[in-house]
This record gives C-alpha cells, structure tokens and sequence, in this order.
C-alpha cells in the first residue's frame, strides 16, 4: 500500500483505531506467525508460564523474605519442586497433545485473514468485559454441576482439587476434559460476539492472568478484589475458600451467581 492509501486508511479512522493501531500494525507484521497453528499454543503456554512466573519466584523467596508472609493466605506454605513440575508438567503435557491437534484441526480449514483496522478501544473494553461476565456465567454452571454430580467429580474435577492450598502454576492443573471445557468457553464467547483478533488476544491474556491470580495465594493491596468496588469480585481470597470448603463459591472470579444461588462465602465467615 502507498503512503498516500495509508494516509487515507488513517483519516479515516476514529480517534480510538488511532490508539491501538500501531501495535495491531506491529502484530500483523507477523502474520506468517500469528496465522500459524503453533501461534495460539506457543501464545497460550508462554502467556501463562509469564503470569506464573512472578509469583513461583516470590514462593522460591518466601521463606528467606518473611516480609512476603504478610501476604500469603497461608503463611507457612511455600509449594515444593515435587508439587511445581507435576504442575507444569501436565500443561506442557495437555497443550501438545490436545491443544495442538485442536488448532491443527482449526488450522486446517483455513485461517481467516486479520482485518487490517485495529479496534476501537471502547468495543474492545466492551467486548472484554462481556468475555469475562460470559465466561463468568458458564464456568459457573460447570464447576457446580461437577462438585453436586459425584460421578463428574471423581472423573473430571477432582484432579483440580488435589492440592488444597492454592499456589499458581495449580491453576491449570486439570484434567483434559476441564481444560476443554475452559477453552470451548473462550472461544465460543469470542465467536458469539464476533471481537475483533485483538480483542481476543486481550481477553485471552487477562482472563489467564485472573484465573493465575485467583490461585497465586497471595492476597496483596493491588490484588484485583481490592480494586474493584462493592465486593463485585471475589478474588483469590475467595477462591482459596473454595479450595478449602468445597461447597462455596464457585464462580471463577464476580460474586454475583454466588450471591444469587446463596453459595457465596466471604473469608469474615471463614
């Protein structure tokens, strides 16, 4: 294209394309990647390892730095290399042999072609926002349908459930059939809404960072529950309940389902 139909392209634009348009110019530069089946895996395994990693180095520090307990919801906790690798393990594990023939399989109809306009900022927020309350929503239905049916949670679930207090790496220890069920949600929300690829990759790295979060055991001032107002989101304190109780609290990250279905249990009644 020449710089005068990239100077039209960019009039042309709003205000809001104008401000995540060098980054989207930036990934696309690297379609012959991006539009590879090994893009999504490679994505998803390096986007979690990168939101695990801060908080496997604060458990490796912890018991040198006792400053650190302050803000672990158990304090005397600090996971084991015996308990890490298992973790990390399974994920390497779980991503090449399901997560890749999956994409392959996608892979194989064709890729479609990235729009060359980035989105705007406010439908991206949008979309996000309403990736995560939908996501919110299903993975609720699931995860009581698997702790109320024993049958699905001796098959399915109880994996997830093998290491009581939380630590991060946990967060995708799973079986294969959950970490199916994560996946079809996030791209069937993605789908629904028709967000821009973009949109999706945001979505994808915030909801791996909530759910790492949720399961890091540590509860620090700018956890994302302290951020947001009125108890909206429950937290990694809300979650580690649920990996201690079992029977509360089984939204991934918002309060309202529990609130509603009266399973919600805050760590005052712990």
């Amino acid at each position: 294209m020449s710089g005068r139909n990239t100077s039209e392209v960019r009039i042309l634009c709003s205000p809001g394309q104008l401000f995540l348009q060098p980054l989207w110019d930036q990934l696309r530069a690297w379609d012959s990647f991006t539009q590879s089946p090994l893009f999504a895996v490679l994505f998803s395994i390096t986007t979690y390892v990168g939101c695990c990693l801060p908080f496997v180095v604060l458990d490796v520090l912890c018991p040198w730095v006792p400053a650190l307990r302050r803000y672990k919801i158990h304090p005397d906790f600090s996971p084991s290399a015996r308990q890490l690798l298992p973790c990390l393990g399974q994920t390497l594990y779980q991503h090449a042999v399901f997560v890749l023939p999956l994409t392959l399989l996608h892979w194989a109809r064709g890729p479609a072609p990235w729009p060359r306009e980035a989105p705007e900022l406010l439908p991206l927020v949008r979309h996000v926002v309403c990736c995560l309350l939908l996501f919110d929503a299903e993975f609720f239905a699931w995860h009581v349908l698997h702790h109320k049916v024993p049958w699905l949670y001796r098959t399915f679930h109880k994996m997830h459930h093998q290491n009581s207090a939380s630590f991060a790496l946990a967060t995708q220890y799973m079986s294969a059939w959950e970490l199916f069920s994560l996946g079809f949600f996030d791209m069937l929300n993605v789908t629904l809404l028709q967000c821009h690829p973009l949109t999706v990759l945001v979505f994808h790295v915030l909801n791996i960072w909530l759910s790492v979060e949720d399961h890091s055991g540590y509860d620090f001032p700018w956890s994302t529950h302290r951020l947001l107002p009125f108890g909206w989101y429950g937290g990694v304190t809300h979650h580690d309940l649920h990996h201690s109780q079992f029977n509360c609290n089984f939204a991934p990250y918002f309060t309202h389902w529990d609130k509603i279905l009266g399973t919600l249990r805050s760590t005052h009644a712990k």
